[in-house]
């Protein structure tokens, strides 16, 4: 083998590693939050501890690479609201979808409640969806349909909220956001109530236990 064809393998088996531990970093961020130990991502990346931290030399390195395309999603969702004609018909679709998709992926709700102060390009995509939401949010006031009381930093509490969800199945979890999403939105509409989806088969055992 010459020493060009030595290096391409090697760029090839680099780019293999950097992609299975962002897969692995995406799939263990989803399902336990943020705080899964890096140890955990490179045993299920099946790469050595070391390799990851080549790849990544920080924590902040690596998260920030697996929350922009949860934010990238997230501000997509954004754009989509805007293009409805109806105010409060995007707002609520929004809502109504941040929390179903956080339901089943933790990853959501870190990508806009965690700093990257180093990541100044995260930073500007974090900043262009907080301000598609205030624009959802002055549409639906001055259209009447949004209480003048709400304030786009509850957009954080909303996701707090459902990013505290636990249930035994993705199905289960998802039904639960769907149902605080709409028991928040009646909240917020100053229109007639808003049709509630039908409570989730949860008892007080899913509540989330300290570890």
């Amino acid at each position: 083998m010459s020493a060009e064809s030595s290096r391409m393998e090697m760029r090839a088996d680099a780019r293999h590693n950097r992609e299975r531990v962002l897969e692995a970093a995406g799939d263990l961020v989803a399902a336990r939050g943020l705080d899964v130990p890096m140890a955990a991502i490179a045993r299920r990346a099946g790469v050595g501890v070391a390799t990851l931290y080549r790849r990544f030399p920080t924590r902040e390195a690596l998260m920030t690479e697996v929350f922009r395309e949860h934010l990238c999603t997230c501000t997509a969702t954004i754009d989509a609201a805007l293009e409805d004609p109806d105010p409060w018909r995007g707002f609520r679709t929004f809502i109504e979808t941040v929390c179903a998709m956080n339901a089943v992926d933790r990853g959501l709700a870190a990508a806009f409640l965690t700093e990257f102060p180093g990541a100044a390009d995260f930073g500007r995509e974090r900043e262009r969806a907080e301000q598609g939401f205030a624009e959802l949010v002055r549409r639906a006031k001055a259209a009447g349909q949004l209480r003048a009381e709400f304030d786009r930093s509850d957009l954080s509490l909303i996701l707090m909220a459902a990013d505290g969800i636990t249930a035994a199945s993705a199905e289960t979890a998802v039904a639960a956001a769907r149902r605080l999403a709409g028991l928040m939105l009646r909240s917020f509409h100053t229109g007639p109530a808003v049709p509630l989806p039908p409570p989730a088969p949860l008892a007080l055992y899913h509540l989330r236990l300290p570890d």
